[in-house]
């Protein structure tokens, strides 16, 4: 799950990592009293969008004066941000954040992540702020360090004097650089994120330092024990169709094809995915109906198939390891009843009780098109539709 910029400064504020005074704003009135009330003269306004890039779109301001900052906010609320994250469609920006000026000497970039290879959090930072990691990794491979967090949010010493050299900092305990750095870590080990980042983390000209732009993103498997950051989610920054698949417990991504498909188990939906492609066919969805899944689901799941009106053929491709076909056959023929599925419905199941579940099938009243095989059901399925 993703946070704003000014949900991830709010959060950074509780492990004492500075960042710039702030105001975020839904409307221009709104806007015009604190201008007023806290003496604004000068300021960078910015569209709170769940993308990067917003600078390059138009979506940051810097302004000089009071009308300036007023016409700023003006212009960003309600603005169409598109970018190479959101895709043509874009997304639009109901918030805009009203962020003090800084007196900047140096930019820095500063990030954690989760290194999958290595399998534990990791701490990323370059003396090159202001730009892209990847960027950075291609131009200049040298000046990025990368350095583990431990499993209780701490950095060894050994490895902040290492990250201190790359950076260009002094070493000792009163390096506000890597004050910030230890807080950098501890917020990310306590939030369950898998990417904290300040792009750019600026040095002023007092030597102090400030997270000037923070992104944040959350593991969602980890939401039920970080309840202060759910509270933080946005649907108005999803698709519709993604925002109904999370109020039902989906995992639902659209995509371009015509091909819609239901399957249990993220790495069974993408093997199901590249099949279609390998025969011919194109995707139109990623969708994860869990390994509990039940009658409700299969049935919101169609819902969010049919929904695309793109979708000319349906590919149900079930494991029952721990789920019973039977179970899985049952809720697929009702579901379809209710759905009144006017396009070829290709299922395959195989697992516990996988013959009684085709009979299931098979002697159900609907046009079913029953697949044994996980190869034999993406033919069909392509076949079907002309691909």
């Amino acid at each position: 799950m993703h946070l704003h910029e000014y949900q991830a400064k709010e959060y950074l504020r509780e492990f004492d990592v500075p960042v710039p005074s702030f105001h975020v704003v839904s409307d221009s009135r709104e806007a015009k009293e604190i201008i007023q009330s806290e003496g604004i003269d000068s300021a960078v306004v910015k569209v709170q969008v769940h993308a990067g890039g917003r600078g390059k779109a138009g979506g940051v301001k810097i302004c000089h004066s009071r009308e300036e900052v007023l016409s700023a906010v003006d212009a960003l609320l309600g603005m169409k941000v598109v970018t190479k994250q959101t895709g043509p469609e874009g997304m639009v920006s109901n918030k805009v954040l009203i962020d003090s000026m800084v007196d900047i000497d140096k930019e820095y970039y500063l990030g954690a992540v989760i290194d999958r290879k290595a399998g534990r959090s990791m701490l990323i930072a370059s003396p090159e702020g202001g730009m892209e990691i990847e960027e950075i990794a291609e131009k200049y491979p040298a000046k990025i360090a990368k350095v583990p967090i431990q499993l209780d949010g701490s950095v060894r010493s050994y490895h902040l004097i290492r990250l201190a050299k790359v950076m260009g900092w002094s070493i000792g305990p009163k390096e506000k650089g890597l004050q910030l750095v230890k807080a950098l870590a501890k917020a990310f080990a306590a939030s369950d994120a898998s990417l904290l980042e300040i792009n750019p983390l600026v040095k002023t000209k007092d030597g102090d330092f400030y997270a000037i732009d923070t992104k944040m993103t959350i593991d969602d498997n980890a939401l039920f024990r970080q309840n202060k950051l759910a509270d933080c989610y946005d649907p108005s920054q999803q698709p519709e169709s993604e925002v109904r698949a999370n109020e039902h417990d989906l995992a639902y991504v659209a995509m371009d094809g015509n091909i819609g498909c239901m399957v249990n188990g993220a790495g069974l939906a993408m093997a199901t995915m590249d099949i279609i492609q390998y025969y011919g066919g194109k995707p139109a969805n990623f969708l994860d109906v869990g390994g509990g899944a039940n009658v409700q689901k299969v049935a919101e799941g169609f819902k969010l198939i049919l929904s695309d009106p793109k979708v000319k053929g349906i590919l149900v491709n079930i494991f029952g390891g721990i789920m019973n076909c039977a179970t899985i056959a049952e809720g697929v023929v009702t579901a379809a009843a209710e759905q009144e599925i006017n396009v070829p419905l290709v299922v395959r199941l195989e697992g516990t009780n996988v013959d009684q579940g085709r009979k299931m099938l098979e002697e159900s009243d609907l046009e079913i098109i029953v697949a044994k095989s996980f190869t034999e059901a993406a033919q069909k399925i392509c076949s079907e539709v002309g691909a």
